[in-house]
């Protein structure tokens, strides 16, 4: 007896309102195709079932599952993949993909916006290819991408760093280092922050970045309340934080 065809794996984008307040309607954030498939998906990798299950759940609102929520086969990547990111810890994510070679397609799924974009995954990604299973991102919303592009900034060289050192006086020194190189080069510096430090990196930003540099801002994208602000330091030090404590928000920097 042949053995089924592999299933495939989808990369199912999340909507950016995670921890926010007030949820936008699924259909202005993500296309009626993207809903449609990950509709029809019954095997899920994700960071988190619960908050995977609330998502599906808002899915299935207006894009009926294929299975009822309880019968959903859903699978937590490991907490230490969460802490220290997956993409060079060596974890072996291939057992997750079990499902996929008995011809199941699968979902990978993050928090918010696009799996294994500043968000975990990558190593599910890597284990696809290696596995010989298809690979397919679909269409839906990039944190990172939208601040870019509102931002004015070079959209033609730039990086994601990440994180910034929570330490005051590290944080300030690296912003100096990230500074020198989007002036240096013009290659614009994009990085987040957790939730409830938005105000200290955005004090440590206005207070070390030189005047003429661009700062830009991005947060509670694709929401009602959505803010996208980009001027020189210069005039920051002259106005209020654009971005709240509490909102998912992504920085930027260039010239």
């Amino acid at each position: 007896m042949a053995a089924p065809p592999l299933g495939k794996l989808y990369l199912i984008p999340a909507p950016l309102d995670f921890g926010c307040a007030v949820q936008a309607p699924l259909a202005e954030a993500l296309p009626a195709g993207t809903l449609a498939v990950a509709a029809g998906l019954t095997h899920w990798i994700c960071e988190n079932a619960k908050s995977a299950r609330a998502y599906l759940k808002r899915i299935d609102e207006s894009h009926p599952l294929a299975l009822p929520l309880r019968e959903q086969q859903i699978t937590e990547l490991p907490r230490e993949v969460h802490k220290k990111g997956d993409h060079d810890s060596g974890f072996n994510a291939k057992p997750l993909l079990a499902a996929a070679l008995e011809g199941h397609d699968v979902g990978l799924l993050s928090e918010a916006g696009m799996p294994a974009i500043a968000d975990p995954g990558s190593s599910v990604v890597r284990a696809a290819h290696e596995l010989g299973l298809r690979v397919i991102p679909l269409v839906g919303p990039v944190s990172l991408l939208l601040t870019l592009a509102a931002s004015g900034l070079n959209g033609q060289n730039f990086a994601f760093v990440g994180y910034l050192p929570q330490d005051p006086a590290q944080r300030a020194q690296r912003i100096r280092e990230l500074e020198a190189l989007a002036l240096k080069g013009g290659q614009s510096q994009l990085f987040i922050e957790t939730p409830y430090r938005n105000a200290a990196l955005w004090d440590s930003l206005v207070k070390t970045l030189q005047p003429g540099t661009r700062l830009a801002v991005g947060s509670g994208l694709t929401l009602s309340n959505a803010v996208t602000r980009s001027q020189p330091v210069s005039l920051w030090k002259q106005q209020v934080a654009p971005v709240t404590n509490d909102v998912p928000a992504v920085f930027a920097i260039g010239r």
